[in-house]
């Protein structure tokens, strides 16, 4: 790939492009699922939400490697650009570390390296010499686009969170997923919804909605909301594997449609419920970087050093 070529790649996938979704701007890639011949499996909601609960309870850790396929669209020609197979490395921790390293294409340096614990996030970005820092919950911004690629993004579809505490009120829905029939025909096949109401500071809203397939009764998908009803990340799991006794999909797909972008991980290699230890989630910043303070005014921060400095 030529020099150019990875800096358009960086710029579109590293910073998030933020297009609004709209007409053929943003697409889904997700490989659509087989009808299934066989009964379909029944369960409560608190079948669904013990496998949940059990799940997030199990999952401490990870240690995955990844091909990372992104995809980004252009606002003004409307097409959109596919990116296959980035060598990645994530490393996650619960309740909420995240870590997720980038390699250019054959030559192996680093494209980008980013971190979160939660609330705040850092992005490294070696061939734009940018290092961005700021809160995980700092408003989108269209005029800066490499600031909107978040790695809570990444952890939040990558593991589900538990559904507990009296913050949240989880309901059962029965609804329907699209799926391919013998004859690649489009066709509804009835699933389970795992809905999760949260008290958030302006009161109670809907905020992810878990989907189960009635074939296996695992997660197919996740939508996240934000607290004014928009979707803010969708993500879908495929061809679940045994992970040394642990049951993890190969694909996780996680959309992000306010900022026309999506991505895939497709786990080579995973390590479940290692050590991590603190110093593997550090991200200093480069000495010589230019820094991005993500949601302050860069002359107000100016006006507060001493002599502008």
């Amino acid at each position: 790939m030529h020099r150019p070529h990875l800096r358009l790649f960086l710029l579109l996938f590293l910073s998030a492009a933020t297009f609004p979704l709209g007409g053929c701007l943003f697409r889904t890639r997700v490989a659509e699922r087989q009808l299934s011949n066989a009964p379909l499996k029944t369960a409560t909601k608190q079948d669904l939400l013990e496998y949940i609960n059990a799940r997030a309870a199990k999952i401490q850790t990870m240690q995955a490697t990844v091909d990372i396929d992104a995809s980004s669209g252009d606002p003004k020609s409307g097409k959109i650009t596919d990116y296959k197979e980035i060598r990645g490395y994530v490393l996650a921790r619960r309740p909420a570390m995240l870590r997720m390293k980038g390699l250019m294409p054959v030559v192996r340096n680093t494209a980008f390296d980013m971190v979160s614990d939660g609330k705040d996030f850092k992005l490294w970005i070696p061939p734009t010499n940018k290092f961005v820092m700021g809160a995980n919950d700092a408003p989108y911004q269209p005029d800066k686009r490499m600031e909107n690629m978040r790695p809570q993004y990444i952890y939040d579809a990558l593991l589900i969170p538990e559904v507990t505490g009296p913050d949240e009120i989880p309901f059962l829905e029965n609804g329907y997923e699209t799926v391919l029939d013998s004859k690649k025909h489009r066709v509804d096949q009835p699933d389970y919804r795992l809905a999760v109401l949260h008290k958030g500071p302006d009161g109670w809203y809907l905020s992810r909605r878990i989907e189960f397939s009635r074939t296996d009764l695992l997660p197919y998908g996740q939508l996240i909301y934000d607290q004014e009803g928009n979707v803010a990340t969708q993500a879908h799991y495929r061809n679940y594997k045994d992970w040394d006794g642990t049951n993890f999909p190969t694909t996780v797909q996680i959309e992000r449609p306010r900022e026309g972008y999506d991505i895939a991980l497709n786990i080579i290699k995973l390590d479940v419920n290692k050590p991590l230890t603190d110093d593997q989630f550090a991200l200093e910043q480069p000495v010589g970087a230019e820094v991005v303070h993500l949601g302050e005014d860069p002359h107000s921060r100016a006006a507060k050093a001493p002599d502008g400095h």
